[in-house]
């Protein structure tokens, strides 16, 4: 697998700039690109980036897509598999780890005090 990124050195992350809801996700969920990109239209490149949740913030339905995705739970709490009101699911603390093939249903999910993922997504060159 080719991976194309930019090449950066060690550099401050501004956590108080540069975050966007992504389309799709309900407001109170942000991401802030940290490298590269993906073209979900030609199922090419991959990316990482931040994700966070603000206290409170929940998805209703689970997640699918065509790429890879690895995710680690940097700080805060994560609730796996609640209900579309947000309601009962699993809870994960800081220092736990994802990996989903292409494919596999995920969530939904919410934080009850916030939370800051590192994601990683990429497609298969092939």
């Amino acid at each position: 697998m080719a991976i194309n990124k930019e090449h950066k050195e060690f550099h401050p992350i501004s956590m108080d700039e540069g975050w966007h809801t992504p389309e799709g996700y309900p407001e109170g969920i942000q991401q802030k690109i940290l490298a590269g990109s993906l073209d979900e239209e030609s199922k090419t490149g991959n990316r990482t980036r931040l994700l966070r949740f603000a206290p409170g913030i929940f998805t209703t339905e689970p997640f699918v897509h065509d790429y890879w995705e690895e995710v680690y739970l940097t700080s805060g709490d994560l609730t796996v598999g609640n209900d579309a009101d947000g309601n009962g699911g699993e809870s994960f603390s800081p220092n736990t780890y994802a990996c989903r093939p292409p494919g596999a249903y995920h969530g939904p999910f919410k934080s009850e005090g916030g939370c800051v993922l590192l994601e990683i997504h990429y497609y298969e060159e092939g």
